[in-house]
């Protein structure tokens, strides 16, 4: 008995190495053996505003259960940039009566636009008498979501550019208006390349393959990205905040050449903190450079992701671990930000760019 009970052992054993040695890159997550100085930081150490969100129930949520999360981290003020939902003029209208009802300074809201119909006589007339009558009602800004340049399609089939001529009335409309632009292009750029072992987003399009694309279709990520950059340029009154570091976040000296050529434009950290968390020295150095033209932003709302943010622009911790590991498969390091540099990211630029916050939430 005693022999056939470690000769059992011995054949697990050699059933788990052989299990080991054929296990998957996604199954492959050991918990670090480092030992080093560091904790969470689950509250902002300033007062922020957090440019990039979306409360897609926000005509009929209770918003008390937002803010009792807001509070705990720090969050003096949330940017909605879904006002119109689906687009409907009674979304924004209800999103904005509940804010106002509620908690008025807590909430900022945008408003959207709808490119349905763009070749029928008179759309960009209406859209623009849209976005007049969306800010009297109380929007703060115009949101534009990535479909625009790489899915909206026009009656005909064909994509609709980001610079469609159409389209440069809106453009100006929100320059005259005074409200900032956020717009989303495209997506990180290993989305268009190979899915094959050389994709640093191998993971990541393997187990969210709808995200992968198609030049073909939604057009290449550099020819989106030029469109992008060239109302921009055209549009010199307008301010626009590049989502998501305008997909550069790992390419900060090429962010850093677009942002002294377009002094208009501004950007944002959504989605893509991990990038910065695993360059702290150079991302200092950026944020730093350019302390009064980046703004916090997270996109989705899940509060115990913010932590990684904190930790990642307050301390000087190493090798700590990112949210989603089929964002990034590396580790974080603290970029240790000078207060000042933080209150600019934090609030005080924000509160530049985007209209009617309340300033008495926040240190001066």
């Amino acid at each position: 008995m005693k022999f056939w009970k470690a000769f059992l052992l011995v054949l697990l054993a050699s059933i788990t190495q052989i299990a080991a040695q054929k296990m998957e890159f996604e199954d492959y997550d050991p918990p670090s053996t480092l030992v080093v100085p560091g904790e969470e930081v689950k509250k902002a150490k300033f007062p922020f505003i957090d440019v990039h969100n979306h409360q897609f129930r926000m005509p009929t949520q209770n918003l008390q259960d937002v803010v009792s999360e807001m509070d705990k981290l720090n969050m003096a003020v949330m940017v909605n940039l879904s006002g119109r939902g689906r687009g409907s003029d009674e979304h924004l209208a209800k999103s904005l009566e509940n804010v106002k009802t509620n908690f008025p300074n807590r909430f900022i809201v945008f408003t959207n636009i709808n490119l349905t119909g763009i070749d029928e006589p008179g759309w960009t007339q209406k859209t623009v008498s849209q976005i007049e009558k969306d800010v009297a009602l109380g929007a703060n800004g115009l949101k534009i979501y990535k479909s625009q340049g790489m899915d909206n399609k026009d009656s005909k089939g064909n994509r609709i550019k980001i610079d469609d001529p159409r389209i440069g009335p809106v453009w100006e409309k929100c320059g005259e208006l005074g409200i900032p632009v956020l717009i989303h292009s495209a997506d990180p750029k290993p989305f268009w390349d190979a899915h094959d072992n050389k994709n640093e987003r191998w993971l990541e399009l393997k187990l969210r393959s709808r995200r992968k694309r198609d030049a073909n279709v939604t057009g290449s990520w550099e020819t989106i990205i030029q469109e992008q950059h060239r109302i921009f340029r055209k549009h010199k009154n307008t301010k626009f905040i590049n989502a998501h570091l305008g997909w550069y976040g790992n390419d900060l000296a090429k962010l850093a050449k677009l942002m002294d050529e377009i002094p208009n434009m501004y950007s944002e950290i959504g989605a893509v903190i991990a990038e910065l968390g695993r360059q702290p020295r150079n991302a200092k150095a950026f944020l730093t450079k350019y302390q009064d033209r980046v703004m916090f932003g997270k996109d989705s709302w899940n509060p115990e992701e913010y932590y990684t943010y904190f930790r990642v622009l307050e301390s000087d911790d190493e090798y700590f671990p990112y949210y989603k590991r089929y964002h990034a498969f590396w580790k974080m390091y603290g970029l240790d930000l000078d207060d000042e540099v933080l209150k600019k990211l934090y609030y005080k630029n924000a509160l530049q760019i985007i209209p009617n916050i309340d300033k008495s939430l926040f240190p001066k």
